[in-house]
C-alpha cells in the first residue's frame, strides 16, 4: 500500500488537564536534575561548562498545568495515522505530538510502551505531563513545556514524493521555533525524523533536545547502545562516569536483586530509579536498542548531531514500582526511556549561534538479534551483534543520504492543515518579520491570549484590564521588557513589566515596578502576591507572610463581589479561573504562612478554600501540615489514613514520607513510597 496520512481519533480513559495556574511562575524551577559544586568541578571542562550555560530559572512565560486530578474518563482525542505495508504511526498532535503507537505490521508488534490511560503527572517543566510513547523534549533539563500543549500540523510532500507530517511550534522558554517532519519510506521497517530548531535572534540562545522513547520492560528486556562507559546519575546530585554495563558503583561483582552479576542494561537489576549516559565514541555510529530475551524490540539511530544516548529506569524498588503504577493503571507492563539528545547528558545546555539552525535526522523500527549474543556475557559481542542487524536493517549511509535528502523539503510549504497550535509564533512572526520557510505561523492562529500583546505591539500601550480572576499570561523575553518600559506606567503594565524584569535577574526594579504598580491598582492581589514572593526569595518570611495573607483576602473580596453565592469564596462548581486563582494563591499562601509559623493565618485560610479545592489531594495534604502544626498529630494521621491521592506530585517528591515520620514511627505505606533515590 502506498504512503498515507490521515486524521483519526483515539479514545482514552484521560484525566482532564483543567485550566491552567493563573500566578506567574515566578518561583525556581526546582527539578531532579542538579549537582553539587564538588561533583562539578570534577567533570570534564566542556561538560562543565555547558551544564553551566544558562540553566533555567523558572518556566517563564509558560503557565504551569496543574489543576488536573486522578479521575478518568473515556475521552476523544485528535490523532494523526502514518501509514504504510510495513508500519502504523498513531501521533497526538494535541499533546505535544506524542507517538502514541509504532505498530509493526507483519509481526504484529508494538514497538513502544503504549499507555492505555492519559495521566497527567507533575513531571514536566511545566507541570503536567504522561508516560508512554515517543516524545519531543525541547527547552531545558526536564520534560518539555510542550507535553500537553497542542502543536501545528501538516501534510507536507516527502522526499521520496509520498505524505510526509510535519509538527512544528513555537517553544516559548528558549524563543525558538522548531519543526519534526515524520515520514515512511515506501516499503520501509522504519520512521524517518527530520528535525530542525532555528535561532531567528540577532542573539545566541540556550539549546535543548531529547528524544524520549518508552519501551515495554521485563526480566528479559536489555538495552544496549555503542558504549564500554556511562555517566551515572542516581537523582543525589552526583554524575559520575562507570564502565558498561556492570555495576554503577564499578564493581563488577556486584550482584543485583535477582541475584545475578549487577548488570545495569537490564533496567530490571537496578533498585533505584536511575540515568545512564552513554559515552558514545566519536565517529562511531549513534544508536540505541531495547530487545526483549528473544532478541525481538526497537532500535533509535539517527545522523551524528544527535549525539547522546541514555537510559532511564524507575527500577524494582517500591518507589520505582509505585510511580510506575501511578502513571497508568493496574496490569500495565513496566517500562523505561530510551534517550537520544544533542549533548552527552541531559544537564547540559548548547549555544545555539545567533541567526542560524541545527537539524538531524532519525529512524525508529523494529530489530531482530541472536538472544544468545544480545544476553551473553560478552558485552562487546552483545554490541556488535545489534550493530550489525541495524547495519543490515538500515545501513548508516542510508540514514545519513534520507537526511541530505530531507533537507531540501525541510523548506516546503505545509499543504493541508490536520492541526492548530498556539498563538505564539504568530505573535513573534508579527513582531518582528521572522522568515521561517516551511513552518509559516499565520495571523489566524492569533487569539485572546495574544491580543493584548498584538495591542502593545500596534498602539504602544497595553490595554486597560478587563474584569477577569488574573491578569492573564505575561511575556518576558527582551523585546517585549524594552516596549514595556516605553509603555504608559498603568498598574497592568506594571505588573508585566515587573515580570519580566524577574525573568532578567533584575529582582529590586522588578519590586519597584510592582509596588508602583500597587500604589494604583484598582486589583491589588496579583501585585500583592509577586511582593509575597519577592520576600520569600530575598529571605523574609515574615513579609512574604504579610503579603500573601493581604493577597488572599482581597482575591476572595473580588471573588464575592463578582461571583459570590456562596459566602464568599467565590467557588461556583465550575472550575473555572477565579477558582483557580483561588486554589493556587490559597496554596501558596498556606505554606508561606506555617513557613512563617502563623498556624492560625494559615488555617484562617484553608479555610476559606471553597469546598471542591479542600477535597483535592493537594489540599488534603496541606491540611496534614496544617493540622501538624497545631498539634493535632492524631487528626493528621487520620487524614492520611484515609488514602489521599496527591495528583501534582513531583518527580522526587518525598513530603510525603516526610510528613508520615512527623506523625508516627511506623513503616511508610507502600501507597505513598515514592521515593526514588538510592546509591545506583
Amino acid at each position: 500500500m502506498p504512503t498515507t496520512v490521515r486524521r483519526a481519533e483515539l479514545t482514552l480513559p484521560a484525566a482532564p488537564l483543567g485550566p491552567p495556574n493563573p500566578l506567574p511562575a515566578l518561583r525556581p524551577v526546582r527539578g531532579p536534575h542538579t549537582l553539587d559544586e564538588e561533583t562539578r568541578r570534577g567533570l570534564p571542562r566542556d561538560m562543565a561548562r555547558q551544564i553551566g550555560y544558562e540553566p533555567l530559572h523558572t518556566v517563564l512565560p509558560v503557565r504551569v498545568l496543574d489543576g488536573y486530578g486522578r479521575d478518568r474518563t473515556p475521552t476523544a482525542l485528535d490523532a494523526i495515522v502514518l501509514e504504510n505495508e510495513r508500519l502504523r504511526v498513531t501521533v497526538l498532535p494535541g499533546l505535544g505530538g506524542r507517538v502514541h503507537s509504532l505498530h509493526h505490521k507483519p509481526t504484529g508488534r508494538e514497538l513502544l510502551h503504549r499507555n492505555p490511560v492519559l495521566q497527567p503527572a507533575a513531571f514536566g517543566l511545566a507541570g503536567a505531563w504522561f508516560s508512554g510513547g515517543i516524545e519531543w523534549n525541547i527547552g531545558a533539563t526536564g520534560h518539555t513545556a510542550l507535553a500537553c500543549a497542542p502543536l501545528h500540523a501538516a501534510v507536507v510532500t516527502a522526499p521520496d514524493g509520498g505524505p510526509m507530517l510535519r509538527l512544528w511550534e513555537w517553544e516559548r522558554l528558549r524563543d525558538l521555533p522548531f519543526q519534526v517532519d515524520l515520514w515512511l519510506p515506501d516499503g520501509s521497517d522504519f520512521l524517518h525524523v527530520g528535525v530542525r530548531v532555528r535561532n531567528p535572534h540577532e542573539r545566541p540562545a540556550a539549546l535543548y533536545w531529547w528524544s524520549n522513547t518508552a519501551v515495554d520492560e521485563d526480566e528479559g528486556t536489555r538495552i544496549l547502545a555503542p558504549a564500554e562507559e556511562a555517566w551515572h546519575f542516581g537523582y543525589t546530585r552526583s554524575l559520575r562516569r562507570v564502565p558498561v554495563p556492570v555495576s554503577a558503583s564499578g564493581r563488577g561483582s556486584a550482584s543485583g536483586p535477582d541475584g545475578q552479576r549487577a548488570d545495569r542494561t537490564y533496567p530490571l537489576r537496578t533498585t533505584h530509579s536511575a540515568d545512564w549516559f552513554y559515552e558514545v565514541p566519536d565517529g562511531d555510529r549513534k544508536w540505541i536498542a531495547a530487545l526483549d530475551a528473544g532478541g525481538h524490540g526497537l532500535v533509535q539511530t539517527s545522523t551524528d548531531t544527535l549525539r547522546g544516548r541514555k537510559l532511564f529506569v524507575w527500577g524494582s524498588g517500591r518507589g520505582g514500582r509505585r510511580w510506575q503504577r501511578w502513571l497508568t493503571e493496574p496490569g500495565t507492563r513496566g517500562y523505561a526511556e530510551i534517550q537520544a539528545g544533542l549533548a552527552r547528558t541531559q544537564l547540559e545546555h548548547l549555544r545555539l549561534e545567533p541567526e542560524t539552525e541545527i537539524s538531524w535526522l532519525e529512524a525508529y523500527g523494529p530489530l531482530d538479534a541472536d538472544p544468545a549474543l544480545v544476553h551473553g556475557d560478552d558485552w562487546s559481542a552483545a554490541r556488535a551483534e545489534t550493530a550489525a542487524r541495524l547495519a543490515a536493517a538500515l545501513p548508516r549511509e542510508a540514514v545519513d543520504a534520507a537526511y541530505r535528502a530531507w533537507l531540501p523539503c525541510a523548506d516546503t510549504e505545509p499543504g493541508e492543515s490536520l492541526a492548530t497550535g498556539s498563538g505564539w509564533g504568530a505573535l513573534e512572526v508579527l513582531r518582528a518579520g521572522h522568515e521561517l520557510p516551511g513552518t509559516p505561523f499565520d495571523p489566524s492562529a492569533l487569539g485572546p491570549e495574544q491580543a493584548p500583546w498584538r495591542a502593545l505591539l500596534e498602539t504602544g500601550a497595553l490595554p486597560a484590564a478587563h474584569d477577569a480572576a488574573a491578569p492573564g499570561p505575561t511575556l518576558v523575553a527582551p523585546h517585549w521588557r524594552d516596549m514595556l518600559e516605553t509603555a504608559p506606567a498603568e498598574p497592568l503594565t506594571e505588573y508585566h513589566l515587573g515580570i519580566a524584569q524577574w525573568h532578567a535577574g533584575d529582582l529590586a526594579q522588578a519590586v519597584r515596578s510592582w509596588e508602583r504598580g500597587l500604589r494604583r491598582a484598582s486589583s491589588r492581589w496579583p501585585l500583592l502576591r509577586c511582593l509575597a514572593v519577592a520576600d520569600l526569595t530575598g529571605g523574609h518570611p515574615g513579609r512574604a507572610a504579610d503579603h500573601y495573607a493581604a493577597a488572599f483576602g482581597e482575591l476572595c473580596a473580588e471573588s464575592r463581589d463578582g461571583e459570590g453565592s456562596d459566602g464568599g469564596d467565590g467557588d461556583r462548581g465550575d472550575g473555572g479561573e477565579r477558582t483557580a486563582a483561588v486554589a493556587a494563591l490559597g496554596r501558596e499562601a498556606v505554606e508561606a504562612l506555617l513557613a512563617a509559623g502563623r498556624t492560625a493565618d494559615a488555617r484562617a485560610v484553608w479555610d476559606r478554600l471553597p469546598p471542591s479545592v479542600r477535597e483535592r489531594g493537594r489540599f488534603r495534604l496541606l491540611h496534614v501540615m496544617v493540622l501538624i502544626a497545631e498539634g493535632r498529630a492524631d487528626e493528621a494521621r487520620a487524614v492520611l489514613d484515609a488514602d489521599i491521592e496527591v495528583a501534582d506530585l513531583r518527580e522526587g517528591a518525598a513530603v510525603l514520607g516526610e510528613l508520615w515520620a512527623r506523625i508516627t514511627d511506623d513503616p511508610l505505606p507502600e501507597h505513598y513510597d515514592f521515593r526514588m533515590q538510592g546509591d545506583g
